[in-house]
């Protein structure tokens, strides 16, 4: 019998890096499949991987048995100064309401309300949007003048992207930044004796402050937009932070995103 061919899927909003992506697996034999609707479909077509939105992979995950990876809710809180440049505290959205003084308020891992700069915690959703204890990372505030992504596999930048310059959009292939050397050796630091551990697929993004090199956030590389990343690494990356949950290893088991109740729409 057949080996089924293993295959991406993507949600039914493809964005630029989903069809990025999805050339990406054609090239290398992968099937491809666009999700129609928000639930794993009764015959999956041998899907082994997944790129899409937080919401759409809660709705679609468990039923396809997929593993999806991500960093701790906590990492970027757990980092040294030295690595963040400013102060980070990991909370709930309950405490959070009540601080009051400006600063960058972010949900971890998801989307449940913007991550901007709020006056103070007031301006946060009520409990009538967003539950108590959801957890949130308040950070002061900083401006970045540079940032940059990184895709990570094993610990190694496979790939990267300038993405912005003092705030605006600005894409440029890693390769062709004039500090590109700089952002691989820092980004080496992340691997050193002490540093929060991180899944073994996963997407960084650094930049500078004031001069000096700063870890901006990591996110999960099944939901992350690419830049000017080389798709074909990215791929590499996003095969192996979304993959069937019997193929999670035990180094990487800590990192699974939590299972939700199946979402309808």
């Amino acid at each position: 019998m057949p080996t089924p061919r293993r295959t991406l899927a993507l949600s039914p909003r493809v964005t630029a890096t989903g069809h990025a992506l999805a050339a990406a697996a054609r090239r290398r034999g992968l099937g491809c499949e666009t999700l129609r609707e928000w639930r794993a479909p009764d015959r999956p077509h041998g899907i082994t991987s997944l790129y899409a939105g937080p919401l759409f992979a809660d709705a679609v995950s468990g039923g396809l048995g997929l593993g999806l990876l991500e960093p701790a809710t906590d990492w970027l809180a757990k980092l040294p100064y030295e690595l963040t440049r400013r102060h980070i505290e990991f909370t709930t959205v309950a405490r959070a309401r009540a601080l009051r003084r400006p600063a960058f308020f972010k949900p971890p891992n998801d989307k449940s309300f913007p991550a901007r700069v709020y006056p103070d915690g007031s301006g946060l959703p009520g409990p009538d949007a967003v539950d108590d204890d959801t957890p949130v990372l308040v950070s002061d505030i900083v401006a970045f003048s540079a940032e940059y992504r990184l895709f990570v596999l094993d610990g190694e930048v496979v790939t990267g992207s300038r993405y912005a310059v003092r705030g605006g959009l600005d894409v440029v292939p890693l390769e062709e930044d004039a500090l590109h050397a700089q952002v691989l050796d820092f980004a080496s630091l992340l691997r050193a004796p002490g540093v929060p551990p991180l899944p073994s697929a996963v997407v960084v993004d650094v930049g500078t402050v004031d001069g000096r090199w700063a870890v901006v956030e990591a996110n999960a590389a099944w939901a992350s937009g690419h830049y000017a990343c080389d798709s074909d690494a990215a791929l590499d990356v996003v095969l192996r932070a979304a993959r069937p949950a019997a193929e999670v290893g035990r180094q990487d088991s800590p990192f699974l995103r939590p299972p939700v109740h199946q979402v309808v729409r």
